[in-house]
């Protein structure tokens, strides 16, 4: 991947430039994650409707060139897409993109990894919210830890890294193994990322009692071991960053709820079925598949995309911490957003 175009920046109202493209290629999942997914069914995109991966090339080409660098793939889970090695190959050589990595919850790695990184796949990120294989199959209602971790140790004997493991804590659910997950990925050389209980989507009836916030994470974790604050990557990465002052790795915790970070947002998003979201608590998205599919060119596609994001003024998280600390309170659930199947995260 080269080092990047020259071009204008495409800034929003707030200043923020699109620099970083997430890019959900399903929103089927294997997995039923009591905070990203909890029910037994959904209706489900149709097909036909999903980006085809010539289409999800010719849009990443486009924000490419609007002056995205870094591109995830999401799902869902993206591993449930067939053939998914091969948008991997589409996309890993277009030029000016530094960055390309996958989001996943591990369960079908082994089995793909290889085929991943010939593509031109280079790091991933693994969803792993505990180590006690019950625990495990509680909170993802369907998975069992044991093949996720297969696929964690897959990856790294394929020489994928950096490898991150990312954990949602909640309240009375897994907050007492934050420090069997730091020990874990600390004895392995992976990257541990604790994440905030969010209420991203409607389906999970998020409450903030159930939040633990990023100060309590890094007390408990503190107990144990010292640290330095390294800061966000490129000043806008959704996680501030640690180093283990022995040496031995880093964490990352990401607090969309207690210490938002909405003022460096420079995410793009992309639903499997082409609509674009300018945030991950969104309640609508601007449909990209239409005019692809109309044959409309590049040039009315790039413009399209620029009347969008130059109008964007989402700050939801900073919102919502005002109405926290507010007399009024906040409630989730009047807030209607798009479903995290959808979006990816």
């Amino acid at each position: 991947m080269s080092a990047g175009s020259n071009h204008d920046a495409l800034l929003d109202r707030l200043n923020r430039p699109v620099q970083d493209l997430r890019i959900s290629v399903t929103d089927r999942c294997n997995f039923r994650c009591l905070y990203c997914m909890p029910l037994a069914e959904y209706d489900w995109i149709e097909r036909s409707e999903i980006l085809r991966y010539e289409e999800v090339e010719r849009l990443a080409r486009i924000f490419v060139e609007l002056g995205v660098s870094k591109i995830r793939l999401t799902g869902g889970e993206p591993l449930v897409r067939r053939d998914l090695h091969d948008l991997i190959a589409r996309l890993s050589p277009l030029p000016g993109l530094r960055d390309l990595c996958l989001t996943t919850n591990g369960a079908l790695l082994a089995e793909k990894v290889s085929d991943l990184k010939q593509a031109g796949l280079r790091r991933i990120n693994v969803s792993i919210d505990s180590l006690k294989p019950d625990r495990f199959r509680q909170i993802t209602q369907r998975g069992d830890l044991e093949p996720v971790l297969e696929g964690l140790f897959a990856a790294k004997e394929a020489g994928l890294g950096p490898i991150k493991i990312n954990a949602v804590i909640e309240r009375g659910v897994n907050d007492d193994e934050i420090i069997d997950l730091v020990d874990f990925a600390r004895r392995h050389a992976f990257a541990m990322r604790f994440i905030e209980y969010m209420d991203v989507g409607n389906a999970n009836h998020w409450k903030s009692d159930k939040l633990v916030p990023k100060s309590e994470i890094l007390d408990t974790i503190r107990k144990h071991y010292a640290f330095d604050e390294v800061g966000r990557d490129r000043g806008s990465a959704p996680s501030v960053n640690y180093r283990f002052s022995d040496g031995i790795g880093d964490i990352g915790v990401i607090a969309s709820v207690t210490e938002p970070f909405c003022g460096s947002c420079t995410r793009a998003r992309l639903t499997a079925d082409g609509k674009l979201v300018t945030c991950l608590f969104s309640g609508t998205g601007h449909d990209l598949k239409t005019p692809l599919r109309e044959g409309k060119t590049d040039a009315e596609i790039t413009e399209f995309i620029r009347s969008i994001w130059t109008t964007r003024e989402d700050r939801y998280s900073e919102q919502r911490f005002e109405a926290l600390q507010s007399d009024e309170g906040y409630r989730a659930e009047d807030h209607r957003k798009i479903e995290m199947i959808s979006l990816g995260g």
